[in-house]
């Protein structure tokens, strides 16, 4: 990019000596008064303006002062014969000049100051426009903001709605039809409700806690209902398997929100009993750490996880139909539980050696 110079002096053989310096590098725009430069500046981007300061009807100073108005962003050089020290602080003050330079000029010197205060408007330049870049994108973020909190009340009641609705119509055909083959049907739909309630809310979960969504109810509670509840809830897996489920909490009671530890627990679980080895055991574990805070543990004997494989399961939506040795879900289950805990302030820990797994948390 050519850069454009403005040259403001009242005498003829002084604009024409600053023309023949510059105009090899610069296109050169020339004006022997400030309200002819004024003109200019309207008309024209400037992105330098070296002026006189003695002229009649408009000194320097006054036009560098509504030059800013104009063309705020034009470096402004004042070009005096008098070492006035007055007029110099009054453009440094008032016309935010860039330099001053005094007659006679040194050409070389001229030649420098004019090339740094060229280079000093383009670097202005690239940071203004990343300013408004970063402003602009600021604003978009802004908006996804307030889309996603949208977002999150649309989905929830669009998809909760509906599948309460399908869940009621259902308990009441079963109680109603008599047909085994209909039965079945119902039973099958049933279980694909039930698959679709649990991506939903684990999604819904999900996003609420990755988005702030979420609101916490801490208060003292007890870690042993929620294990005997778990315990109950997966009975027929944990039968299925012949798994032996061994617990020694050495304090149960800690700090959190009861609902969403259930939630987060759940899922560890859920993990634990499904990749345990048969006739195995699954130690659920709790003690206090050294920094006061009550570490829960629950280990299963099954395959080991290398680190990569651990990385992998621990983000949403990885799908690998050989991770783990099985082809359903849709890889949310530890990655909504670190989700939820990390809004609780924590985070899940998993080791793995040859022959066990075992997933950990503070409270």
């Amino acid at each position: 990019m050519q850069h454009s110079i403005l040259i403001v002096d009242d005498e003829k053989d002084i604009l024409d000596a600053l023309e023949r310096q510059l105009r090899k590098d610069y296109k050169i725009l020339k004006a022997t008064s400030g309200i002819g430069a004024l003109r200019i500046l309207q008309k024209e981007k400037i992105h330098l303006i070296l002026s006189d300061q003695r002229m009649p009807e408009m000194t320097g100073v006054q036009l560098f002062e509504k030059a800013q108005l104009v063309q705020p962003d034009a470096i402004r050089i004042l070009l005096t014969g008098y070492t006035d020290v007055d007029s110099v602080i009054a453009a440094i003050n008032n016309g935010q000049i860039y330099r001053y330079i005094t007659k006679p000029w040194d050409p070389l010197e001229l030649d420098v100051i004019v090339k740094r205060a060229l280079e000093s408007y383009d670097l202005r330049s690239e940071l203004k426009e990343k300013n408004e870049k970063l402003e602009t994108a600021y604003q978009e973020l802004k908006t996804l903001d307030t889309a996603k909190s949208h977002f999150m009340i649309l989905i929830g009641h669009e998809l909760k709605t509906p599948l309460t609705t399908i869940t009621s119509y259902l308990s009441l055909l079963k109680e109603e039809v008599k047909d085994k083959d209909l039965l079945k049907y119902i039973m099958r739909i049933s279980q694909g409700t039930e698959r679709l309630h649990e991506i939903v809310f684990d999604v819904l979960d999900l996003l609420a806690a990755e988005t702030g969504q979420m609101t916490l109810k801490k208060k003292e509670n007890s870690l042993k209902p929620l294990f005997d509840t778990l315990q109950h809830s997966f009975l027929e897996s944990i039968q299925k398997k012949s798994l032996t489920i061994k617990t020694d909490l050495k304090s149960e009671k800690a700090v959190f929100d009861q609902m969403l530890l259930s939630k987060a627990l759940t899922k560890v679980f859920h993990n634990a009993v499904k990749f345990a080895d048969e006739n195995s055991v699954i130690n659920i574990t709790s003690q206090v750490t050294e920094r006061a805070k009550l570490e829960v543990k629950i280990t299963n004997h099954g395959p080991a996880l290398s680190e990569d494989q651990i990385l992998h399961i621990m983000k949403p939506f990885n799908l690998d139909e050989n991770i783990l040795n099985h082809s359903q879900g849709m890889g949310l289950g530890l990655a909504v539980c670190q989700s939820l805990l990390k809004h609780h302030g924590s985070e899940i820990k998993i080791q793995s050696d040859k022959n066990s797994t075992s997933v950990a948390f503070l409270l």
